[in-house]
């Protein structure tokens, strides 16, 4: 249950202002979870970021670049020594936190429904009984230009959009916030979704390297560690076989497989998807006629498409074509980030889908329960409008790190593992998720270059859902749990 604020909000962004400066809101809560009643304080605002600024090697202060909203859950009377905390985002890149913070984490939740039932507007918010706060304090991270995060006036926003300096960014928030509250002796995890999670692994790396901050754990839901797994770019045939079991799994779940089990399934698509097809990829021309006719056949059996469709992509079947043909003859296209969603199609004869269902039908509910939230019983207020997801950032984002070579943290991982050999990696896939498939997750994973005897530190959790798991309820009350034995189990007290 929210609180009344216990602080006298000053004008937020007044014209007086000369300078950008924090202004956090703090109020008290309560929530019933685990048996228990659990008071917690919130704090909710923006807080400046600042640069050092040299001229001609003349020191000339610290400059205000940005102002970073973050949301904070401490719970009330425990101890922050052993308390351990949790920093968390989202990815896209261009989204805002909003997605772990309602879904799953946060002490209070966006009531969004699921594939068979979604939720009418306006739309319902209530306690999270299985919040992560029972286990760990939070501290939620919108990175510049998401949620109400920006650069100052005067400032370029693009600055922040691309791989190291986001890192930066972020990661000095952790900084500031590990050391205004005390907490450096507190086990501290990092947890990423989608983006996210290239974004925690570059931080394990980042953090230790910059400011001696080494991490307990990381938890990457919906990872993707390596941009060349999913990414369907000339000359590169890794994602057309790492998309298969993905493809085998929506297909099944949309009947195209009939009364076969899925485990049997996924099992002859993954075996499938790791020797032969790679293979007949490389083969190319040079596949005997016999041997093609096999390879097509058994795709086009496994992913549920015709065999004079497979043939006329030459084996190689794009992700978003795959969801845009698979229900073709229903009128439907599948969801991208969760195949169990559909909707139908106005444009029978489109190559792209025109809709993701599985966005479109829950980024209402998780809108309009934020917007009420962060006001009504968070007592902040700002008249920016709170963004989302950005798809102006996520199309201007720069790899320039990465040029020549492909975009990938394999290598920060796995130097942060050796540095920090207690440093634990949790891994959680959707069997559903056609944006970052769980097979593409599994070979990255096991290209880390660690000792042999670190790979028990990483560990995987599978849900019978989508990217963003937590909308199947089931599978949000279950990756709870896991999070949370993940977290007590690595905090080393």
């Amino acid at each position: 249950m929210p609180a009344e604020n216990t602080e006298d909000k000053a004008e937020q962004n007044s014209p007086k202002d000369t300078e950008p400066r924090d202004d956090l809101v703090t109020t008290h809560h309560t929530l019933s979870a685990g048996g228990r009643e659990l008071a917690y304080t919130a704090s909710t605002g923006r807080i400046v970021l600042r640069k050092e600024v040299l001229t001609d090697g003349a020191f000339e202060g610290h400059k205000p670049k940005a102002e970073v909203f973050v949301t904070t859950y401490t719970l009330d009377g425990a101890d922050p020594g052993s308390r351990p905390v949790t920093f968390a985002f989202n990815g896209g890149p261009g989204s805002s936190s909003i997605w772990l913070h309602l879904g799953v984490l946060g002490p209070r939740r966006a009531v969004s429904g699921d594939v068979d039932a979604p939720e009418p507007p306006p739309y319902r918010l209530e306690d999270n009984p299985e919040t992560l706060l029972t286990h760990s304090d939070l501290v939620f991270i919108d990175p510049v230009s998401t949620g109400y995060s920006r650069a100052v006036a005067g400032e370029k926003p693009k600055e922040y959009h691309g791989f190291t300096p986001d890192v930066e960014a972020v990661g000095e928030v952790i900084r500031l916030w590990t050391s205004r509250n005390g907490r450096w002796l507190s086990p501290k995890f990092v947890a990423g979704e989608s983006y996210g999670t290239l974004r925690a692994a570059a931080l394990a790396s980042h953090l230790q390297d910059r400011h001696g901050l080494y991490l307990n754990g990381l938890l990457l839901i919906s990872s993707v560690l390596d941009m060349g797994t999913i990414r369907f770019t000339e000359g590169n045939d890794l994602p057309y076989s790492l998309f298969v079991p993905t493809y085998a799994a929506i297909a099944h779940y949309h009947g195209k497989h009939g009364n076969r089990p899925f485990d049997e399934v996924l099992a002859e698509a993954e075996e499938f998807a790791s020797r032969d097809l790679p293979w007949a990829l490389r083969r190319g021309s040079r596949l005997s006629a016999d041997e093609r006719a096999d390879v097509v056949a058994r795709l086009a059996r496994l992913t549920g498409l015709s065999e004079s469709y497979v043939d006329r992509v030459n084996l190689r079947i794009e992700h978003v074509r795959f969801f845009t043909e698979l229900l073709r003859d229903r009128g439907l296209t599948t969801g991208r980030m969760d195949g169990r969603f559909t909707t139908w199609e106005p444009d029978g004869g489109r190559e792209q889908m025109s809709d993701d269902a599985s966005i479109s039908r829950i980024i209402g509910a998780y809108s309009a329960t934020f917007n009420h939230y962060v006001r009504g019983e968070l007592g902040y207020a700002n008249d920016l409008p709170y963004e989302i997801l950005s798809l102006d950032v996520n199309r201007a984002w720069s790899y320039s790190d990465f040029e020549g070579r492909p975009v990938s943290v394999v290598d920060d991982l796995s130097a942060a593992m050796r540095a920090n050999p207690h440093l634990r990696v949790h891994v959680a896939l959707g069997y559903y998720d056609g944006a970052t498939p769980h097979y593409a997750a599994e070979h990255v994973l096991a290209q880390l270059r660690i000792p042999e005897r670190l790979r028990s530190n990483v560990d995987t959790a599978y849900y019978p859902a989508g990217h963003m798991m937590y909308v199947h309820d089931e599978s949000r009350v279950r990756q709870a749990r896991d999070l949370a034995e993940f977290v007590l189990n690595s905090s080393n007290r």
